[in-house]
């Protein structure tokens, strides 16, 4: 017996099935078991937030107490090298730390962590690719094409971690942008039974915790910020800018327009939770129209092939037989 009638055979087909099915059930009940709850380590991080704020207003209320509200510096040579180097002058600042912000980077560890790396990884990747590219000897290119490809590298090194900041706050961003029109119903309903605005952000991130963390995690501080911060816009303010999101700029420009002029928050909600239903419902009609052109290739390449063996296999089959 041959190796691909071995592998053809009925008994090794139900064997290979039955592991992938065993494999498959363990993967399911292990999985759960091990996977770490982000929630409670998010919310957890909103409490130290919620803490500072509170540090901070007792600063402006006593100031002759001394509070330290940025806390120890992150340790470790990291800050020793951006210290050396003066680094934070050329890369702190302010779009940096509110893109750190919109990628769910809080405070001084991911600063340092940042700058770090903007100057640590053109060197890394030259050496690595001048060890790929002339120690393993993987291309027959002369010496100097060598050194511009090592060239190459390092210069994509200088913009790696921007372009990994970034990637983290778009996929952010779209986790917050699905789950948002949902939570901005709850807020509308805690709203119109009597709940103040503070009161409905505070239960809509606990109830909207389960469906998207990182929308639970920004609900959570502007909480925090209207309890504490002495200009409520600020707070409105500050979560639109952490978002970088234009539904929730929307909603956040709605609200403090309804509190400077005293219009209905109802009102208001009640709108932009029906312009921000539109607006996923209109995305996903965009997604279902762009699915007819992208299974196209698949359905040439692998659909249309077994079709034409089923159709004609019986055919062909059928010949054999009858000229035998």
């Amino acid at each position: 017996m041959s190796f691909f009638d071995t592998l053809m055979s009925p008994p090794f087909l139900a064997t290979l099935l039955a592991a992938v099915a065993a494999f498959a059930t363990v993967i399911s009940l292990v999985v759960p078991l091990i996977s770490r709850d982000r929630g409670a380590e998010r919310m957890k991080t909103m409490a130290l937030e919620r803490n500072a704020m509170r540090a901070q207003r007792s600063v402006e209320t006593a100031p002759k107490e001394r509070v330290s509200l940025r806390g120890e510096k992150p340790k470790g040579f990291m800050q020793k090298i951006v210290d050396q180097f003066d680094l934070r002058r050329q890369f702190d600042t302010d779009e940096l730390r509110n893109q750190l912000k919109t990628a769910g980077l809080r405070g001084q560890g991911p600063l340092y962590t940042y700058i770090f790396f903007r100057l640590a990884a053109p060197p890394i990747l030259f050496l690595l690719a001048l060890f790929y590219l002339f120690a393993m000897n993987v291309t027959s290119h002369p010496a100097f094409v060598k050194l511009l490809m090592a060239a190459a590298a390092a210069g994509l090194g200088y913009y790696l971690p921007n372009i990994f900041v970034k990637n983290l706050a778009n996929k952010r961003k779209q986790a917050i942008s699905q789950a948002f029109p949902d939570a901005l119903d709850m807020l509308l309903i805690c709203v119109q039974s009597g709940m103040s605005v503070e009161a409905g952000f505070q239960k809509v991130s606990k109830e909207i915790l389960a469906q998207s963390v990182e929308l639970a995690e920004e609900l959570s501080l502007t909480t925090a910020e209207l309890s504490y911060l002495q200009d409520r816009r600020q707070a409105y303010e500050n979560l639109g800018l952490r978002t970088d999101l234009p539904g929730v700029k929307a909603v956040c420009m709605a609200l403090i327009q309804a509190e400077r002029y005293g219009t209905p928050v109802g009102s208001a909600l009640r709108t932009m939770a029906k312009e921000n239903r539109d607006i996923r419902m209109s995305e996903a009609e965009k997604k279902a129209a762009a699915l007819p052109p992208k299974l196209t290739v698949p359905m040439i390449v692998f659909f249309l092939p077994v079709l034409f063996v089923i159709i004609i296999a019986p055919m062909i089959v059928n010949y054999i037989l009858g000229a035998n």
